[in-house]
């Protein structure tokens, strides 16, 4: 196949000069997914995000292994890494960094993303584009895709015109070939217990953290327990193992004290939404497994979104899951969420250790809580309190 030079206007990274959009955001071309395919060096300037921080670090070392292809014969995938221009800035207005600073995003600037689904029930539902067409900015940890649905409350998302994907003479780059972390072999769903049983025997104490859906406490939840553990003196590694690429989450383990903190973007994930379950398990399974080694007290785990989610729903039903994780720390925003999620994880074999999250900002609610569980019912910032922490702990 042949592959046409591109005119170097096309990729500047600076707002002043020509540029694939005018200053008005129309095109002054046709965009990068039609034509023939075309190859151009990088951008001079571009700011690259969290979830393409490895695939920054090999640009440094490296720049001149890469370049950027486009045309019509270029097919995005989950994790396909894209350098695109922001066209109009609506929903998010920041992009977070490699290094978890949020960076304003202005009309013309280029980003490094990566392609990927999300599943964001307060925000966004989206899709991976079937070419290089104008898509949107779905996440601000530096995620690209096409919204399909979103939340009333929300403004649009953020307009992205990509100029090209990441390749080198390999083909298009995608953030798999740069994890630091690869997966651990499991055994297959509907392995006999004793397989399952054998699974890491050698593993610390793992506490899993889940949630009635997004913005139930969970990560606050998390960061209050890992950073009471920390004060009994125990050695805390903790990491998220579904969800939506972003440095958030994991930079608020570390301010909670944890030593270690991985994420399922080290595996080469920029989300897990629509991951099949063979492979989310093992991703669980694996962050244990990567978290364990440097012989931690405790491992912290935290599961994203909501437990009818669809891959926390099967993720939940897995015995190996079960197997792997010794208790759950649940939040929820009210008391019949509380309840209700309670019913869920007992019923379905998981081991509920307490209930905390937003409904315990209420004194009224976290009373409701109390008097319809059996399960002790714990403040979000009582969890950084060490006898209530280890008191917790000591359940699993």
């Amino acid at each position: 196949m042949t592959v046409a030079p591109i005119a170097e206007h096309t990729i500047s990274g600076t707002v002043g000069g020509a540029s694939a959009l005018d200053r008005t955001g129309s095109p002054s071309h046709q965009h990068a997914g039609q034509g023939p395919l075309r190859r151009a060096p990088l951008p001079a300037r571009y700011q690259a995000s969290y979830t393409t921080r490895f695939v920054q670090q090999a640009l440094e070392a490296d720049p001149g292994r890469f370049h950027l292809l486009s045309g019509a014969d270029v097919v995005p995938q989950v994790g396909t890494v894209v350098i695109a221009r922001v066209s109009e800035v609506l929903n998010h207005k920041r992009v977070e960094t490699p290094s978890s600073r949020k960076a304003i995003l202005f009309e013309g600037a280029l980003v490094m993303l990566a392609y990927g689904y999300r599943y964001a029930a307060d925000q966004f539902l989206s899709e991976v584009p079937g070419s290089l067409a104008p898509c949107d900015l779905v996440a601000a940890g530096g995620l690209a895709g096409t919204v399909t649905a979103q939340h009333d409350r929300i403004d649009e998302p953020t307009r992205l015109e990509p100029i090209g994907v990441l390749a080198d003479d390999s083909g298009p780059v995608n953030l798999g070939d740069f994890a630091p972390c690869t997966l651990t072999e499991v055994p297959a769903i509907g392995a006999p217990a004793e397989q399952i049983a054998a699974v890491l025997p050698d593993r610390p104490r793992v506490v899993a953290v889940l949630g009635t859906s997004m913005n139930s406490g969970k990560s606050t939840a998390m960061a209050c327990l890992v950073n009471g553990l920390t004060a009994a003196g125990l050695h805390v590694n903790a990491g998220k193992a579904t969800g939506t690429g972003a440095g958030n989450d994991p930079m608020l383990y570390i301010d909670g004290g944890a030593v270690s903190v991985r994420d399922f973007t080290d595996f080469g994930h920029p989300t897990t939404f629509r991951l099949d379950m063979a492979h989310v398990r093992a991703l669980t399974v694996s962050l244990v497994d990567v978290l364990s080694q440097d012989d931690p007290d405790v491992i912290v785990v935290e599961i994203a979104d909501g437990v009818y989610q669809g891959e926390t729903a099967a993720l939940l039903a897995d015995p190996l899951f079960q197997s792997v994780v010794d208790g759950v720390l649940f939040a929820a925003s009210d008391a019949l969420g509380a309840a209700a999620g309670v019913d869920v994880l007992t019923g379905g074999g998981n081991r509920v250790l307490g209930v905390s999250g937003v409904l315990t900002s209420s004194p009224l609610a976290t009373q409701e809580a109390r008097e319809a569980l059996d399960t002790r019912v714990e403040a979000t910032f009582d969890l950084t309190r060490p006898e209530i922490a280890a008191g917790l702990l000591a359940d699993a």
